[in-house]
């Protein structure tokens, strides 16, 4: 695996789980972009730095995480479910060199995942309810992660081993 592998979906589609589970596989460095987001914003979580400073700080910080050294070093990055939204990020992210791989999960499906976790840790990115608003980010990002990505993933029905398979094949051709 030469080329660094940036992963992107919407919360819940698996970026992070995926993400661990790819650079474990190969032996590499992982990172989480939202974890070194949170780090430049001096907060203890995402959420906590969302809830803080706003989405646009949050947005303006991703940024400057993607150039930071330690995303540099790393050869398997989970990126933020909005880091592609971020003003600059598209550019930064073509000129990163990495292959972007969209996890695309569909609504019912992150719904389903994410019923299941502690959404305290989720803040709303519209105002709704977090399980109410996956439906209206779905259709605003979906076409941003589709003309981004190098590959999709279709994970809608797969089990973690069986995205970890096709990641695998993707990260081997990289």
């Amino acid at each position: 695996m030469a080329l660094p592998i940036y992963l992107l979906g919407l919360r819940g589609s698996g970026k992070s789980t995926l993400g661990r589970g790819l650079a474990s596989r190969f032996r590499v460095l992982f990172v989480d972009l939202d974890d070194v987001t949170a780090s430049l914003l001096k907060c203890p979580t995402p959420a906590e730095a969302l809830n803080k400073h706003g989405q646009a700080a949050f947005r303006a910080a991703e940024l400057k995480a993607l150039g930071s050294p330690g995303v540099a070093r790393a050869k398997v990055v989970a990126l933020g479910g909005g880091t592609p939204t971020a003003p600059g990020a598209p550019d930064a992210l073509r000129r990163s060199g990495a292959t972007l791989v969209y996890l695309r999960a569909g609504p019912d499906t992150l719904r389903a995942r994410l019923a299941t976790t502690d959404l305290a840790s989720r803040p709303s990115l519209t105002g709704a309810d977090v399980l109410a608003e996956i439906d209206a980010v779905f259709e605003r990002r979906d076409p941003i992660y589709l003309a981004l990505a190098d590959e999709v993933i279709e994970v809608d029905g797969l089990d973690e081993a069986a995205v970890l398979t096709k990641l695998t094949a993707i990260a081997e051709r990289a």
